[in-house]
């Protein structure tokens, strides 16, 4: 978990959260539009939808270490390359790099390996090492204030070194199964006697052999109401992103200091919620906790969105950070108590290329009406419209029944 924690961090805090601000200034310096701004994030979402099934497999077959390695190379790398931009085509490729190593080197990985490690409190597991990216935005005021004093490209060149000083070491601490080195999940002893009087070492063979292939999941109706409703509120998140800081500072006629001090608001709120969700979603019904999510995404929303008060601003920051900070962990959760761990990594990357719609969804649809109106309420609230429906998703995804369990 600690070194998850630290993965997530370094890609929260250098490019997720840190984005809205570059943009500021990319725009200032180059002029490019909202729009095509927007859409080098939507393409860095689509490439790592795209590419999700096969970084599943590789997980699951490989190992996550591996993966998380390779990604952090490619992440630190991409950075150093991007401080060095001249052209939108520079500018494209350079960030699809530093997507596709955030992306390998990421949460889907080091989800397949706490998965693995965890049962009884997978959630809060999940939700810790989650609360890494959450940290980050912490992190947004010290970015912003390299960017604002050394400038963005001096930043840039930075957090790439940081990357792979910091990334590479963290890598190594990954394991992926208990089962190799002699251990149980949840510390249990190898030797525990279960109550139907087997020993447990035969446990983890009988567990996988009820767990859910990928071509299994993707035939239950569990599957695909649960990604359509994690595509939903992916909407918001990631207008968020790309266009809150922007919405805050050039719209609504706020310092990019305050702005950075909205996104730390959301994050702390963003950890409160994880740490709460990881309570919760083990003890309480996960998809009804998503579904209030859902609406808190879209209040916080449009609260944005028709803010006339800086009050308003810091009402989304609370509303959205709880609502994305609870939802969060239960994604991965349900997706595990749902089809179990084997193919954990198979199917979370088949269920990226449904929700990277909701990723590239939301960029471009606040970004495009944007431009169009020169006003992002249109934009932001179409996006919290379709979260809010969104949360009928998570109301219909009951448990599957077991592979083997059906009945003819």
């Amino acid at each position: 978990m600690a070194a998850g924690f630290g993965l997530e961090l370094l890609v929260g805090a250098l490019m997720f959260h840190a984005y809205g601000a570059y943009v500021v200034l990319l725009r200032k310096e180059f002029g490019w539009s909202k729009t095509m701004l927007s859409a080098a994030f939507a393409m860095a979402r689509a490439e790592s939808g795209i590419l999700g099934p096969l970084q599943g497999w590789l997980t699951d077959r490989f190992g996550p270490r591996l993966l998380i390695w390779i990604g952090m190379v490619i992440f630190g790398v991409g950075f150093i390359l991007f401080s060095q931009i001249t052209s939108p085509l520079t500018f494209f490729l350079t960030f699809f790099l530093m997507a596709l190593g955030s992306s390998l080197g990421g949460f889907l990985p080091m989800a397949v390996a706490i998965v693995a490690w965890f049962r009884r409190r997978r959630t809060l597991a999940l939700s810790i090492t989650g609360t890494g990216m959450a940290v980050g935005g912490l992190l947004t005021p010290v970015v912003v204030a390299s960017l604002t004093r050394i400038g963005w490209r001096w930043t840039a060149f930075l957090s790439g070194v940081l990357v792979l000083a910091a990334g590479l070491p963290l890598a190594q601490i990954v394991r992926h199964r208990p089962e190799r080195y002699g251990l149980r999940p949840d510390g249990d002893l190898p030797e525990f006697v279960t109550g139907a009087g087997l020993f447990d070492r035969a446990a983890p063979a009988l567990a996988r052999s009820a767990d859910f292939t990928a071509r299994e999941a993707i035939r239950t109706p569990a599957f695909w109401y649960i990604s359509l409703g994690h595509g939903s509120a992916l909407l918001v998140v990631s207008a968020v992103l790309v266009h809150a800081v922007v919405h805050v500072t050039e719209r609504l006629g706020y310092s990019l200091a305050q702005a950075a001090t909205v996104v730390a608001l959301m994050t702390g709120m963003q950890i409160t919620g994880q740490i709460c969700g990881g309570w919760a979603g083990d003890r309480y019904e996960k998809r009804a906790i998503a579904a209030g999510c859902m609406v808190g995404h879209a209040a916080g929303l449009l609260l944005l969105a028709f803010a006339t008060a800086f009050w308003m601003v810091l009402g989304f920051a609370v509303l959205h950070g709880v609502a994305w900070g609870m939802r969060g962990p239960l994604m991965s959760s349900i997706r595990a108590d749902y089809f179990g761990s084997t193919s954990f990594g198979m199917i979370s990357g088949l269920s990226s290329t449904i929700v990277m719609l909701g990723l590239i969804g939301g960029p471009l649809i606040a970004g495009v009406l944007a431009d169009r109106t020169g006003s992002y309420q249109g934009g932001f609230s179409i996006l919290a419209t379709l979260a809010a429906l969104g949360s009928i998703f998570f109301v219909l995804a009951r448990r599957p029944r077991r592979p083997g369990a059906r009945g003819f």
